[in-house]
């Protein structure tokens, strides 16, 4: 698939799971869990031990074609390389690294990296970045969107960090073009061993989003 095929995608679900396990194999079973849930779009950290070789099974399993899978918690352009190579299908970082970008402009793959300020989202529109990762988001707020968008209306953001069922809706009236949920999706089912909790909630959140995009879209 083309990167702007991806890009396309991600902006149309506006979802994406953000998964911190403490294993390969709790990660797999937890994308199944989101997967039956409705989430089509994964970020596995490299936070998890063997976040490699998860991005790599799930890119060769027949999940492939259902969901893209990214990497995420990328600190470096070696990391990002090493993920995609693994089959990466966009890249996270949780802070704004130029060569990081670059590089995933050279493989095209969609690429989102952090930032928090003002002057970190221009120099990242201007490296390149696809999405603009707003983090930590629970810091910020879906007050600071709106504060960013008044002089950059055209900037894409994503928060990732605070997103929850509650403040969905103002996060997308503040102009989001999408979200990244991590613990509230998932961190009754790895606290407890129920991956149902996990599909449960994760449908609820894919409902609640696509009534924010459509709310925002007509509106």
């Amino acid at each position: 698939m083309k990167k702007w095929q991806d890009l396309q995608r991600i902006t149309d679900e506006g979802l994406i799971a953000v998964i911190r396990a403490r294993s390969t194999a709790e990660a797999l079973k937890l994308v199944d869990a989101l997967l039956e849930g409705g989430i089509r779009l994964i970020e596995v950290t490299f936070t998890v031990p063997g976040a490699l070789e998860a991005i790599r099974a799930l890119k060769e399993s027949n999940l492939n074609e259902k969901m893209l899978i990214g990497a995420g918690t990328v600190l470096d352009s070696e990391t990002a390389r090493l993920a995609i190579l693994a089959g990466a299908d966009f890249i996270v970082s949780p802070s704004l690294q130029m060569d990081t970008v670059r590089l995933c402009n050279r493989y095209q793959k969609v690429v989102m990296p952090g930032a928090m300020t003002l002057a970190e989202i221009v120099a990242g529109l201007e490296a390149g970045a696809d999405i603009i990762k707003l983090f930590p988001g629970d810091v910020l707020g879906p007050k600071a969107v709106k504060s960013f968008l008044g002089p950059l209306p055209q900037a894409p953001l994503l928060p990732t960090g605070g997103v929850s069922l509650d403040n969905l809706e103002q996060w997308f009236q503040a102009g989001v073009v999408g979200v990244g949920v991590g613990g509230e999706l998932t961190r009754e089912a790895l606290a407890t061993g129920d991956f149902d909790r996990a599909t449960q909630t994760a449908r609820q959140f894919v409902e609640k989003v696509r009534e924010c995009k459509k709310s925002s879209t007509s509106g």
